[in-house]
């Protein structure tokens, strides 16, 4: 009898420590990244489709020097983040490695060419369009749940941090993807804005209901500033006319959009991220910045390196901190750590409500 009490109280004792091991830490915080190329790092690579980054020379500067589904030489702004908060970047929601303890510090959802619309990017075929996103985020919280109980899984989602990164490619792959489109047939572009808007809210709203409590969202950069825009679309290395006007119609919208649905939900549960302007500062001035150009991607071909991919065979800079643009539509790793240091510890001309370490100290006082 005695014997079994003492086999009894051992069980207990390690169905204990697994389970400790398996309920997040108080100071964790688990981090959900949604959106798209910006933010993707690597669920791409389970997919067939052109939208990917698994070739050399993409991760030529991460710590592996290999490629990991990351558009950068590098880190890119998910990674930086949780550089910041101490904790590794989470895993793409595809990878057959995330499971166990790092499924409860978060999942990477984003997938390359996907838009707010659905229709957004269809010549890249097989990609997870943002409905399908959250999708994934609902299962996520049911293996969550299977790992640590409903009430720890509603606790680590409610406590989560957000990132979601989308409205580029709509107008870049959608909307001025080719003359005449579908979309700019339907819509002028300020109805256009209006129309996406009114979408990416039914998104974020969606995003809220699921259990998100700390969103990031971010803007679109200046859209006509890349280097793509510019081989294609400049005569003279200006900023494209037109997907600059798309950029300062939907910029000042989102930021509204979000301050609405606030006051609709009662609580600063989103955070408008004006990475335009973050842009903006060194696409302007980029040797203010360290940067020798601010219009030629490192790897590409072509007039500004901004035709076609970046591939072995495209033109590579050797230094890449001196490029503002990795590629012909991605930042470089070092231009993504000053939109990263924006997020952080912007002025509300950057961030609004709040920047990112207001939040983290907010929230460590709840």
């Amino acid at each position: 009898m005695t014997n079994s009490v003492a086999k009894l109280a051992l069980l207990g004792f390690c169905i204990l420590q697994v389970t400790s091991l398996l309920v997040p830490q108080a100071n964790a915080r688990a981090f959900l990244v949604f959106g798209d190329s910006l933010v993707d790092n690597g669920n791409n690579d389970f997919l067939a489709t052109t939208a990917r980054a698994d070739n050399y020379p993409y991760g030529i500067d991460f710590p592996t020097h290999r490629p990991t589904g990351r558009f950068s030489n590098g880190l890119n702004i998910p990674d930086l983040i949780s550089e910041h908060l101490g904790q590794e970047s989470p895993m793409p929601y595809l990878s057959p490695m995330l499971k166990k303890d790092k499924l409860l510090r978060g999942a990477n959802f984003a997938s390359a060419g996907i838009g707010i619309l659905n229709d957004t990017g269809i010549q890249f075929l097989n990609i997870i369009r943002i409905t399908k996103q959250l999708e994934y985020f609902e299962q996520y919280k049911v293996r969550v749940s299977g790992l640590v109980g409903e009430e720890e899984m509603n606790r680590l989602v409610n406590g989560a941090l957000v990132l979601i990164t989308l409205g580029g490619n709509d107008f870049v792959n959608n909307y001025y993807l080719v003359p005449f489109s579908a979309r700019s047939r339907q819509f002028s572009l300020p109805d256009y804005v209006v129309f996406v808007i009114s979408e990416y809210r039914k998104v974020l709203r969606k995003m809220y209901d699921l259990g998100a409590r700390r969103v990031l969202v971010t803007g679109t950069g200046p859209m006509g500033c890349v280097p793509a825009e510019l081989a294609q679309r400049s005569r003279n290395g200006e900023c494209a006319t037109e997907l600059q006007r798309a950029a300062s119609l939907f910029n000042p919208q989102l930021i509204q959009m979000i301050t609405d649905l606030n006051n609709e939900v009662g609580s600063s549960a989103f955070i408008a991220a004006n990475t335009q302007q973050m842009h903006m500062d060194f696409i302007s001035d980029p040797q203010a910045y360290g940067f020798v150009t601010s219009k030629v991607a490192c790897c590409g071909q072509g007039p500004y390196n901004g035709i076609g991919l970046c591939t072995p065979l495209s033109n590579l800079c050797p230094n890449r901190d001196l490029f503002a643009f990795w590629d012909p539509f991605h930042p470089s790793e070092k231009a993504s750590r000053i939109i990263a240091q924006q997020i952080l510890n912007g002025s509300p001309e950057y961030m609004h409500p709040m920047n990112l370490s207001t939040i983290l100290t907010v929230d460590s006082m709840t």
